[in-house]
């Protein structure tokens, strides 16, 4: 469990998980349009995020950083560091700030993902251990989708397949997120959204989870 408590701030600091090819960036696009309508200042974000580390965790998960001499890839333990070293310059350049402002936080992925994508090959105490200075976030929305399903996602949008992205390793990963949810859900806020829904019913299910969070009556249909 992470060593930092939730502190007094005046945003709200909301994360959306999933495997790749769940929809978890679509659904971020989709519940900021809302909120900004109406009147929320929402920042939204990623991880890995655009800084330093981040870039360099973008490059090892496309293949171009690599061990030197032909050795293949970044190891697993280098690599989940990479993670919990970039969730930290990530959380003090933008979460953080945008909190203090009051913002609604949207972001792609956090430590849920690290104890999915790194446990899978790695002790998952050892990676919650060196996130633990990751504060929680006040709202974890996990869109479950089959393997299967989101295998075809991936397939349909096209481009070059990551690190994590074979078949077998995104079974191991769904595995390894039913522990990861089992294990944090214990003492964060942490809703399961049914991610083989239609996009709209999707993010119906998520505005009113994150509503619920703001303090707001449960509002309508969700914009569409």
């Amino acid at each position: 469990m992470s060593a930092v408590k939730r502190t007094a701030r005046r945003g709200r600091f909301i994360v959306l998980e999933g495997l790749d090819g769940a929809g978890t960036t679509t659904q971020v696009e989709r519940l900021a349009a809302v909120l900004r309508a109406e009147g929320h200042a929402v920042l939204t974000t990623r991880e890995p995020s655009d800084g330093p580390v981040g870039v360099m965790i973008r490059q090892a998960l496309t293949g171009r950083l690599v061990l030197p001499r032909g050795a293949g890839p970044l190891a697993p333990e280098t690599l989940a560091l990479l993670f919990a070293a970039d969730r930290t310059d990530h959380l003090k350049a933008r979460v953080l700030p945008a909190l203090e402002e009051g913002q609604v936080v949207l972001c792609d992925r956090y430590v849920l993902s690290s104890l999915a994508y790194q446990g899978a090959s790695l002790p998952m105490a050892w990676v919650e251990e060196i996130n633990r200075h990751a504060m929680p976030a006040d709202l974890t929305l996990f869109v479950g989708v089959a393997p299967e399903v989101a295998a075809r996602r991936r397939a349909a949008r096209g481009g070059p397949e990551e690190l994590f992205e074979a078949d077998e390793a995104q079974r191991r990963i769904a595995r390894q997120y039913e522990a990861a949810l089992r294990r944090r859900g214990k003492g964060e806020r942490v809703v399961r959204l049914d991610g083989s829904q239609s996009v709209e019913a999707v993010t119906a299910e998520a505005l009113e989870e994150v509503r619920r969070l703001l303090g707001r009556k449960r509002a309508g249909r969700a914009s569409r």
